[in-house]
């Protein structure tokens, strides 16, 4: 079940690396699928909870560096194939076989998808419309490499404690969280790759997410959330002037940021009513 949590993560987040690759119609198809592909992690992870199995959240390096979308889509179908094979020693048939299901039918749907030329590894530094400045190009891709990386590791730590977790309140709180994250990912994997510039995040030390004090972890996050939002704001200052659009979607992200905050001051208020009983 391990290798089986293993395995589902890379080829999960491989997904939507593609996803971020594809210009066409395409992303949507592969955001669909990868979304499929977290369900599956989590239902894995929450057997392995179950039976009472250590676990984390290790896994190898993932190439993605290809010139046609055809190329990965191919080792996503690969990495499926391998997983499929795990599952016929899965203790838990049902779970075996829900998830075998979905793999038959989405790489059926992965032959059906049309090849298109890769552009996410250009360098070009550039976004479609927008003339930046130097240095606010350079303000761009700090905060995109930064910030892209910091909410593929929310979405694993809120999803961590998510699954450790038995109280609805917190959980309702975390599972905002994790949404959040995933759209600001999104947000930022696609930008990332139209300026040629996509990467794979680096791996979560476990250290992260399994934390001793998850009240301490909040404060600590309120903290990163107040930084974050300065980060936006600067941002969106940086490119006002050469685009509108642009400063008002970092004018966005700061707000969320106010909401996240919120949501986390929310959940160390009911650590805080917990604890006096």
């Amino acid at each position: 079940m391990k290798t089986l949590l293993i395995k589902t993560h890379e080829v999960w987040l491989e997904t939507l690396m593609a996803a971020f690759m594809s210009q066409t119609t395409t992303r949507q198809t592969l955001y669909e699928f990868s979304d499929i592909m977290w369900r599956h992690l989590t239902w894995i992870e929450n057997s392995l909870i179950r039976r009472g199995e250590a676990y984390d959240y290790d896994r190898d390096t993932i190439p993605i560096k290809v010139t046609h979308l055809r190329d990965i889509l191919a080792n996503i179908s690969r990495r499926l194939s391998e997983i499929d094979l795990q599952l016929i020693a899965c203790e838990d048939k049902a779970l075996a076989g829900r998830v075998s299901s979905d793999i038959r039918y989405i790489q059926g749907a992965l032959l059906g998808l049309e090849d298109e030329p890769v552009r996410a590894f250009d360098v070009s530094r550039r976004l479609h419309g927008v003339e930046l400045t130097q240095e606010a190009t350079d303000a761009l891709t700090l905060f995109l490499f930064e910030e892209s990386y910091k909410e593929y590791e929310l979405i694993m730590i809120y999803n961590y404690l998510k699954a450790h977790s038995d109280d609805a309140f917190l959980n309702r709180i975390f599972q905002i969280l994790i949404d959040e994250s995933f759209f600001h990912f999104r947000s930022f994997g696609q930008m990332m790759s139209e300026m040629g510039l996509l990467g794979v995040p680096r791996v979560i030390h476990k250290s992260l997410y399994q934390v001793e004090s998850v009240e301490q972890f909040l404060r600590d996050g309120i903290e990163e959330e107040i930084a974050a939002k300065q980060q936006c704001l600067d941002l969106s200052n940086a490119v006002a002037k050469e685009s509108k659009e642009l400063a008002a979607f970092f004018d966005f992200i700061n707000n969320q940021e106010d909401y996240h905050v919120t949501l986390m001051r929310e959940a160390l208020d009911h650590y805080a009513k917990l604890a006096n009983g």
